[in-house]
This record gives structure tokens, C-alpha cells and sequence, in this order.
């Protein structure tokens, strides 16, 4: 087999001519390109479809027994050079034993140590590896110095040194995995040499043959293959996969031991082949066998999108979750007569897990001839919106339905639930509802864009909201005016910081959605400081913060139709100027008029705070800023500010922005 191998073309920075050197024990494979200044060791492996290209940068150096895999570009710039370990200049040096997987790029100025692993895609560019490096698949090292025997997980980014040196300790068995890749290509290198010679292949063929049979014919040897007639799959896990093969995804598994469990640094498993069910189920039954004793996870991925839509664990080390050994997901559904009608008022009786409010959003939906999902996540994956998909629910049975949903509340109790509304006509979703819950509540909070007729709430008005009647003529405003509305959440801590945070789950567009989803905010983060937003979807900017919760206010009650909160409520013209007026007890009427004064001659509100001991030193302390020009906002922060200073000075400031001066100190608070 002839071997790609030129001299480097002429340059202004090159210009001997130079060519590769090759030890004779090394397999370079003919669809593999080598130019230029490059020295490759003794026992190498260079696989097809590698590029090696020393005719900008030069010399490479590839040490002994070192392998470099299928797609590897190794590259160097014009300048920078590293010191190899025989003390003279080079633009790449690679060691012995060393792997450079499937992919990856190694652009010198550039220096890896003896027994490295490179996984694969990753990037070495402007680096040094010390020796015994493992650097995972996906990884970027540039302009740092990795020191010997440390780890690199998948996806991690290393560009600081500070970061390379608080990388962790390669373990015994990522060695002894290095090792055996190792070992693997050096048995490839010896089987594609040997390949080529006639008088190695001969004897091998001869040596594997069948022994003749009674008519002295020669066979081909039986190679037995790992049955798969004992299913180690769990009913559950099954039906996932099924689920997930009829919406068009693929399947794929990880696996990790305890120590990358606890750092989350999954390994992907051998891909799993097949569009088949048998082949996919088998598939997973084999990675299984293959990582007992570790966690192995299940993965469902949208091709489209390019993004997972499950991860479920079917494996784990002690077994405790180790599944039945059975194939066949047999899921028991009430039985039906047919008329949907009668199945629910039968079902109505038994299926106490869901509530009237879920049970008519669910009939509204199937009415309008949609499909039916869900999703689930625990606390952290819903403050950043990554739900995992749940099986799809196939049938369009009331009864069926309310089954699996009620089975599917029981199966991820502690998380939240939400229910999909899927067109399957111009595939999009007309409906997200959440149904469950962390703390156990099950009260709808819709969040997609759904007829009004399944909606538990009319757009009309609210009949049983627990909100005070500020609150809720706020939200009306706000719609009036097309903005968007928000909900964010701070506890003390926060709210001295101004840190406040998102509350997802509002996405709401019309009243009879967002007040539900403003309540269960209420309850949720009971004892915290709770803010209703308004934002001007054109100008992309905010015309309403209005505190609505604080820690001392009593729960939202869920059916009362009253509530306890203390929420000051606004009105707000189309330009976002406010027109109303705001009564607070904390503040004198002549307060109010300072204020108001103020705002209409454009100045910028103050406050400053001082005890007695700073009121003598006149060194008083600023409260934090009033950033608004909102007459009610600007009430709220400043009733904020007197209980937060309560039994100190506080004073009132009035400020001329673009003359950068003070027009007013007011004290408005007394000890």
C-alpha cells in the first residue's frame, strides 16, 4: 500500500524540501496525508483519513508506539516552537504511547507529553500536556499548561492557567482505560501490516479454519454472539423508548462510575444503531451488560431541534433499580365502552388525583382533536426551563388519559408536572399547563396559548382568585396597555442586594391565565418579597415594578377569594406615566406632594439614612437607589426604605440629574 507522503511545498519560511521520516515499523495508511518535516517513531499508528501537515509550522514529532486516529488534524503555526523531550525546537511533539482519538485537533505551537489521551473532537492549540494527561472528548486546552497526570472532563473549556491547575488527579481505571486503547491500536498496527504480507496472512487464515466435517469439506467458524433472550430492561424503560422511537427521536446511553456520577461527567456509550425496536432494546440490553456495576442513563434526542428531551437512569451500581427481566410493557388502562362521555363520569368517581380544573382542561384539549404530553422537572431544571419529556400519551380516552396522568403525578411526586397540548395538524403546542408541584399543590397554572373555553378562568374577569382587588385591576392595566408581565422573587438577603430573581413560571397572555400563575407564585415563595413586572414589549424596556408580596404579609389563601397582602396598586397611562394617586400610611401627605413636586420637574428621587450616633457626625449612609421615575414605584421604595430604617433618620433627597446637583435634603423619618 503506498503511503501519502510529500516534501513541504516552498515558502519564504521553508525552502529545504523537507520530507517525511517514517520509522519501517510504523502503519501509515495510504488514505492518510503526511507533508513536510515530520518524524514518526517506531510501532505508530497513523489511521485513514488523518492530516499531518508540517509545511507552515515544522518539525513534528510523533514518538514510539503512539497512535493517531481516524480525522486527527495536526497542524503548526509559522512561529512558536516548544522544547521536546531530546532538548531541541519543534512545532509539535507528541509523545510515546500517546492516542490522539477520532477528530481531533493538535495545532502547534503545541507540546503532549508520553502516555496522553486526547478525546475525541478536542483542541490543543498553544499548550502544553504533561505526561499522563487524559483529556475527555469535546475539550478545548489553549494558551495553558496542563500539569502531568491531570483529567479534563468532556466539554470543559481550559484557557486560563488558573484553571488548569485546579484541574483533578487522573484515577486508576481512566489509566487503565488510556492503556487498553493503547493496546487496542497496537494490535490494529500489527493486523494491518500483517495484512499486506502474504506470508503473515496465510498461516492466520489457515490457523482460524473450521476443522472439515464428515465430508471433508472445511466450514467457516460459528462465532457466537451474546444472546439477548433474558431482558434486563424494566417495563418503564420499555415503554419509554417506545415512546420515544414513535416521536421520531433517537436513542443513545451514558455511563459513569461513582466518582464522575458525583462530578457529572458522563461518558457517551457505544452508539446504539437501528431504527428497529428489537435492535434499539437489544442495543440497550448490551451497553447494560457492558457497564454493570456503573450508572448507565438513558438518553432521547430530538434530531431536529439538537436538543435531548429525556435522561433517565436504568442502571445503577448496588442494583437497587436494576430492572425485571422483562420485555414486554404491559400498561393497564380502564376499560372503555367507547363513548368518552360515559368512561369519564365513571372515572370520575375513582381518580382522585386530579382535579376538576385539570379533568375539563383535558377534555377541552381532546375536544379540539389534540394530542396529549407531558413533562417533568425537579426545582433546578424548572428555574432554567430544561423539562424532560414523559411518555406520550396515545390514547384519546378520557378515561385513559386521566390514567396516565394520575400515574404520571404518582411516578414523579416532588417535581413539576406539566401538561403539553400538541396540534397535530400544523405540529406545534397550543397549550402548557402546569399541574403539579414541588410543595404537592395540583392547581392549573396555564402557560401556553389555548382557547379560552379550556382555560379554568375566563378572560372576562376572575371569579375566585385569592389576589386583593389592587392587584388584580394592576394586571388588567398592564394587558390594557400590550405588556408583558413578570413576577420576580427575593428574600431579605436579596432584597437588601436588589438581586432579585426570574419567576418562571409566568407565561401567561391574557388575565385568566396570568392570575392563577401570579397566585401560585404567592404561595410558593411564601415568606419572600414578591414584585409584579411590566415591560413594554417594543421598547424593550420596563414601566412597572410593584412590590405585591412581603415577608410579614399572611399566605395567599387559594379559594377564598380574599387575601391578606398589602399590595399597592397603580394605574398607568399608554406612555407609562402615572395618573392615579397612592395613599401610604407610612407617608405624610406632605411626603407625598415633595415627591410628587419632585417627579414632574424631572428630578431623580433619594434617600439617605442615618442612627443617632452618624445624625451628630452628619455622616449619613445612602439607601439604595430609586432608579424609577414612577410616582407609585417611587412611593413603594420609599415606604420600603422607612421600614427597613426603622427607629433612624431617614431623609429625602431630590436630585438634578444634569446639573449633578442635590435640590432638596428632607428629613421625612425620625427616631
Amino acid at each position: 500500500m503506498v503511503v501519502r507522503k510529500r516534501a513541504a511545498p516552498p515558502t519564504p519560511w521553508s525552502r529545504d524540501l523537507a520530507e517525511p521520516n517514517i520509522d519501517k515499523t510504523a502503519f501509515v495508511h495510504s488514505f492518510s496525508n503526511i507533508i513536510g518535516d515530520v518524524r514518526i517513531g517506531s510501532n505508530v499508528l497513523i489511521a485513514p483519513g488523518t492530516s499531518i501537515r508540517a509545511d507552515e509550522g515544522f518539525p513534528f514529532y510523533i514518538g514510539d508506539h503512539t497512535n493517531i486516529q481516524d480525522g486527527v488534524v495536526i497542524h503548526g503555526l509559522e512561529k512558536g516552537r516548544v522544547i521536546g523531550d531530546d532538548g531541541k525546537s519543534y512545532s509539535a511533539w507528541i509523545g510515546k504511547n500517546t492516542c490522539i482519538t477520532h477528530m481531533a485537533l493538535v495545532h502547534g505551537p503545541v507540546y503532549v507529553g508520553d502516555e496522553c489521551f486526547i478525546g475525541f473532537r478536542s483542541t490543543v492549540f498553544n499548550a502544553r500536556v504533561g505526561h499522563g494527561c487524559i483529556i475527555m472528548m469535546h475539550a478545548l486546552i489553549q494558551d495553558v499548561e496542563i500539569p502531568p497526570g491531570k483529567y479534563v472532563p468532556s466539554g470543559a473549556v481550559i484557557t486560563h492557567q488558573q484553571q488548569a491547575d485546579r484541574l483533578p488527579d487522573v484515577q486508576d481505571e481512566d489509566r487503565a482505560f488510556a492503556h487498553h486503547v493503547v493496546e487496542v491500536n497496537e494490535a490494529l498496527r500489527a493486523g494491518y501490516r500483517c495484512a499486506e504480507d502474504p506470508k503473515c496472512i496465510l498461516p492466520l487464515r489457515h490457523e482460524h479454519e473450521a476443522p472439515a466435517d464428515s465430508n471433508g469439506h472445511y466450514g467457516a467458524i460459528e462465532v457466537e454472539y451474546p444472546s439477548f433472550t433474558e431482558i434486563m430492561l424494566s417495563p418503564e424503560t420499555v415503554e419509554q423508548v417506545r415512546s420515544l422511537l414513535r416521536q421520531g427521536y433517537t436513542i443513545s446511553a451514558e455511563h459513569a462510575d461513582k466518582r464522575r456520577y458525583r462530578s457529572k461527567s458522563w461518558l457517551t456509550c457505544e452508539g446504539i444503531e437501528g431504527s428497529g425496536e428489537n435492535q434499539v432494546l437489544q442495543a440497550l440490553e448490551a451497553r447494560l451488560a457492558e457497564h454493570e456495576g456503573e450508572y448507565v442513563r438513558l438518553i432521547g434526542v430530538d434530531p431536529q431541534a439538537k436538543r435531548r428531551v429525556l435522561e433517565a437512569i436504568i442502571q445503577r451500581p448496588d442494583g437497587t433499580s436494576k430492572p425485571a427481566r422483562t420485555r414486554s410493557a404491559k400498561v393497564v388502562r380502564p376499560r372503555s365502552s367507547g363513548n368518552s362521555g360515559g368512561s369519564a363520569s365513571r372515572y370520575a368517581s375513582n381518580s382522585g388525583g386530579l382535579s376538576a380544573e385539570v379533568k375539563e382542561l383535558v377534555r377541552s384539549l381532546l375536544r379540539q382533536g389534540c394530542k396529549l404530553g407531558t413533562e417533568h422537572a425537579d426545582s433546578r431544571r424548572f428555574k432554567t426551563k430544561s423539562w424532560l419529556t414523559c411518555p406520550q400519551i396515545q390514547s384519546t380516552h378520557e378515561a385513559s388519559v386521566f390514567a396516565e396522568l394520575e400515574s404520571c403525578l404518582q411516578e414523579h411526586a416532588g417535581e413539576y408536572i406539566r401538561l403539553i397540548g400538541i396540534d397535530a395538524n400544523a405540529k406545534r403546542r397550543v397549550s402548557e399547563t402546569i399541574i403539579q408541584r414541588p410543595n404537592g399543590q395540583a392547581k392549573v397554572v396555564a402557560s401556553g396559548n389555548y382557547s379560552a373555553s379550556s382555560a379554568p378562568y375566563s378572560s372576562g374577569g376572575v371569579s375566585s382568585s385569592a389576589l386583593s382587588s389592587d392587584i388584580v385591576e394592576t394586571v388588567r392595566s398592564l394587558l390594557r396597555q400590550s405588556c408583558k408581565i413578570g413576577v420576580e422573587h427575593a428574600d431579605k438577603r436579596r432584597f437588601k442586594t436588589k438581586s432579585w430573581l426570574t419567576y418562571s413560571g409566568i407565561d401567561g397572555t391574557s388575565e385568566g391565565q396570568l392570575i392563577p400563575q401570579i397566585e401560585a407564585c404567592l404561595a410558593e415563595c411564601a415568606g419572600e418579597y414578591v414584585r409584579l413586572i411590566g415591560v413594554d414589549p417594543r421598547a424593550r424596556r420596563r414601566i412597572s415594578e410593584v412590590i405585591i408580596q412581603r415577608p410579614g404579609d399572611a399566605p395567599v389563601a387559594a379559594a377564598n377569594g380574599s387575601s391578606s397582602v398589602p399590595a399597592a396598586s397603580y394605574s398607568y397611562s399608554s406612555n407609562g406615566s402615572s395618573n392615579g394617586r397612592v395613599s401610604h400610611s407610612s407617608l405624610e401627605v406632605e411626603v407625598q406632594e415633595q415627591v410628587r413636586s419632585l417627579l414632574r420637574q424631572g428630578y431623580r428621587i433619594g434617600t439617605e439614612h442615618a442612627d443617632k450616633r452618624r445624625f451628630r457626625a452628619k455622616s449619613w449612609q445612602p439607601c439604595s437607589p430609586i432608579e424609577s421615575q414612577h410616582e407609585g414605584e417611587v412611593f413603594s421604595r420609599l415606604q420600603d426604605c422607612l421600614s427597613e430604617h426603622n427607629g433612624e433618620y431617614v431623609r429625602l433627597l431630590g436630585i438634578d440629574t444634569q446639573a449633578k446637583r442635590r435640590v432638596l435634603e428632607k428629613i421625612i423619618q425620625r427616631p
